[in-house]
This record gives C-alpha cells, structure tokens and sequence, in this order.
C-alpha cells in the first residue's frame, strides 16, 4: 500500500460527478446525550429490551458526567456533516446532507422525515462504523426499517415512503486507512520527540463485542477482528514507510459491558499495557482504529482510563488521533457515496455494477446484505427486518 492512497486537496472534476438516483445523504450514527439530563435517558435506549436496572446505568452514566454529561460525538458528527456536504459541494454536487442517530435526536426517523418534506424520495445512507458486525451493521439496518415504518405511519402510506441504500462498510478503503496512517505518523512523531527516538509499539484499540457476535460476523466476508488486524497491518506498514523503522503492533479491545459470564474479545486494552510493561515494553502509541471519531470510547475509555493505566506502569504513551474530518477520511466517504450512485444506477439498469475499490488482501464488502450477514449470534436470526438486504428477515 503507497503511504499517499488518496491525495489531499485534489483539484475538483470539471464535469461535476453523478450522484443521482440520490437526492440526499444521511450521516447516520449512534447518537449520544447532551447534558447530565439525557445521560439516562439515552443509556435507557441503548440498552432497551436487556433490563439492565437505573442504578447499573447510573454507574456508567458517570463516564459522561467526567465531560459535564454531553457526549464529544454529537460536536463530532456535526463537524463531519459539514466536512461532506463542502467536499461535495467543492466536486460540484450540491445534495443535502441530513444527520440521524439510532440512540438520540436527532432520531433516524427524523432525518428521514426531513428527507421526504425536502422531496427526497431515494437516499444513501453513511453509517459512522467503518467495520462490519452486528452493532456496526445490521442494528443500524434494523433501526433504518423500524424508521422507515415509523415515517410512513407518519405520513399515511402502506409502503416505506423513501428507498434508503447503504455505504458499505469501508474499513479497508484507501480513504479510511490513509487517515489513520497520517493520525499514527502524527503520533509516532510526538512520541518520538518525547523519548528521543526510543524503541516503541504500536498498540491498535477498538471496541470488544461477544465473541458470540463475533464468530456471527463471519459471513459478512471476514470476521470483526480480522478486518481490523488487516487495517492494523496495513497502518504499521505504511507508518513503518515514512518512518523507516518497521513498527511491532498488536491489536487490544476496549468497552466491554455484559455479565461476565459473557466472552467478549480480549485483550482489553489495560490488560494488554500491563502485559507488555511486564515484557520490556515503555514507549507506546495508542491507536483508535475502530472509531471514526474522538466519542466517550475514545476520551474516557482510552485518554482517561489507557493513559492512566500507562502512566501508573512508568510507560511513555502517545493516544493517535481519529481519522475524524482528515481530508483523506472525508474524500475517501464522498467517493463512496459517488461509487454507491453509480453502482445503484446499473443496477437500476439490469447490470451487475464492478468491484468497489479497496487496499489490502480483503474484498469489497456487500453493499446489500445477504442473509445470515450480521447476526447478534450466527444463524440466529433476531425477528427484526433489516433494510438494505436480499432478504430483511434475514
């Protein structure tokens, strides 16, 4: 992989790109409180149907009472719906770009409701997980048909009112992994002028899910934790290009909730510092790379409780940026969109659309699911229709 995947700043099309049958875009999102007032009623919604009791959700609650109750993704998304809707615009397309989040306002089905009074019939959706599994994947999708029945009780029809179609997920795109190679250069460097040059590791980090959910992720093409040791190698290679120095790399998990009688992904992130202190390790860099931004994972559970946990065992220890609104991140996510326009027009044509393009040994992910793609356990359908695929019962 070239360390300069997708170059920044590249002069605009002089034929401005096609994005039709499209006539909106919708970031679309988890969503998250705020103020100290929504940090309940939000975690309520995350965690609807599981029983967990007030006094559990209180506990985690005060994560977000370290940042005065607001959660840093809302800021984040609004940052990045105003990052597409100018790359867009500086391509010479001008079409709305609209924010839903699953978990809190604005509420999926409000976008969606903001689509359809605008004269939006047909919308592509981005959803702010780049990786492939049940929480990243078909919960959205899941989401997006109970907000499509909600818009159409709404406004009187039996049918969904709007066509919705999704990106597909777009860990392994030149866009996408650039971002992260700039964000871990960046910290190596820092890093580097800490410590002067000594030896250090590269600790990758994202979020744990069930290893049940995990082994589910599967037939989407690669499992979850494949895909990101495939973004980990091809980070490492390309910053070990700039720097000179091929880095050693592990990947670690972070946010883990559920009983634990429950397997999730290991090693947490804590554990895993501990381990490599024990082991000579002292310079470190930590790098988010299954987030897309700077949320409550990110600066609670990494720059307050990793860095902590750094600090306590002597080590030196940089936190990466995310990819965040880095140009090539937010190129990368208006190509797609372009590429999912074009795509659905040859399907609409009775064509079979080309290979999305991708870096590394993985394929192009589904932009429509098959079955089976992205249960909370494998071949355990939830019940709950999903858009966006062959079959949404499947």
């Amino acid at each position: 992989m070239s360390t300069d995947v997708l170059p920044t700043g590249a002069e605009a099309p002089t034929t401005p790109p096609d994005v039709r049958p499209y006539d909106a875009v919708m970031l679309y999102s988890f969503g998250g409180p705020d103020g100290p007032d929504d940090v309940l009623p939000f975690l309520r919604n995350v965690t609807a149907g599981k029983n967990i009791p007030d006094e559990r959700l209180a506990q985690v609650g005060e994560h977000y009472m370290h940042f005065g109750g607001a959660s840093p993704i809302n800021g984040q998304n609004l940052a990045l719906q105003a990052a597409l809707s100018d790359e867009l615009r500086r391509r010479g397309v001008e079409v709305p770009v609209l924010w839903g989040n699953r978990n809190w306002t604005p509420y999926t089905r409000d976008a969606l409701t903001e689509a359809y009074e605008r004269g939006a019939r047909r919308v592509v959706a981005l959803v702010t997980s780049a990786y492939s599994s049940y929480s990243g994947c078909r919960q959205y999708r899941e989401d997006l048909w109970a907000s499509l029945e909600q818009v159409a009780a709404s406004v009187g029809t039996a049918e969904h009112p709007l066509a919705v179609d999704k990106i597909r997920s777009y860990f392994n795109t030149p866009g996408f992994v650039q971002g992260n190679v700039d964000a871990v250069t960046d910290a190596v460097a820092e890093l580097t002028a800490r410590t002067g040059g000594a030896p250090y590791r590269i600790v990758f980090v994202t979020h744990s899910i069930p290893t049940t959910m995990e082994a589910a992720s599967v037939v989407s093409q690669a499992r979850y934790s494949e895909q990101h040791l495939e973004v980990a190698r091809l980070v490492a290679q390309a910053v070990g290009e700039r720097t000179g120095t091929a880095p050693e790399w592990d990947l670690a998990y972070c946010s883990r909730s559920g009983p634990p009688s429950q397997p999730w992904l290991e090693p947490d992130v804590n554990d895993h510092l501990e381990a490599l202190k024990a082991a000579g390790t002292t310079n470190v860099v930590i790098a988010p790379i299954g987030f897309v931004s700077d949320h409550m994972e990110v600066v609670y559970d990494l720059d307050t409780e990793a860095l902590e946990t750094a600090a306590e065992l002597g080590m030196t220890a940089v936190r990466a940026g995310t990819v965040g609104t880095r140009a090539p991140f937010v190129e990368g996510l208006v190509d797609l969109i372009l590429e999912r326009a074009e795509h659905a027009r040859v399907r609409d044509a009775g064509g079979e659309p080309g290979p999305g393009v991708t870096v590394g040994g993985l394929p192009p992910f589904r932009e429509i699911c098959a079955p089976g793609c992205c249960l909370m356990r494998d071949g355990e359908p939830s019940g709950r229709p999903a858009a966006c695929s062959v079959d949404p019962l499947q």
